[in-house]
């Protein structure tokens, strides 16, 4: 039996389904209904991470060329080089100055040295004059000596 009146529906229509179908139409919306929240949060994960990853990247840019040109400060051994350095420049220019002008501390070690090398040139020409003295004083002494032995001899014959 074929009814060919039109179908109308209303609040009161009557729909005959097996419980079957009922559930399974309703198990079908809660995996989509899921599915669907699942894409929405993995979506929003990856949005998250690629944000954090550009920031990232703008940073790590931004870091990469102020940090050469020192526009970003410098680490605490750098800075301590850094004094080190300056407090050593500042001695090597005292030191050219001391010795541009001649007074140097390790000028007053040099005449020190000069002043000590002096007095034992001195001493080693006193000992040398001495000892000349006393050779010259034997040799005339020999010489004394052969010519008394000589003038001895000649007189004896």
């Amino acid at each position: 039996m074929s009814d060919d009146r039109p179908h109308r529906l209303s609040e009161g229509t009557e729909v005959a389904l097996p419980l079957r179908n009922i559930l399974s139409m309703i198990a079908a919306v809660a995996v989509g209904t899921w599915a669907y929240f699942g894409i929405v949060e993995r979506l929003n994960n990856l949005e998250t991470s690629q944000t954090m990853m550009k920031s990232d990247l703008e940073m790590n840019t931004e870091f990469r060329i102020k940090w050469p040109r020192g526009e970003m400060g410098s680490l605490p051994a750098d800075s301590e080089q850094f004094m080190l350095i300056e407090h050593l420049a500042t001695e090597l220019e005292k030191l050219t100055t001391e010795i541009e002008s001649g007074q140097a501390p390790f000028d007053q070690q040099q005449k020190l040295t000069i002043e000590f090398m002096q007095k034992r040139i001195n001493h080693l020409e006193e000992t040398h004059e001495k000892i000349r003295n006393d050779m010259m004083d034997m040799i005339h002494q020999m010489n004394g000596i052969k010519t008394m032995t000589n003038s001895n001899a000649h007189a004896g014959h």
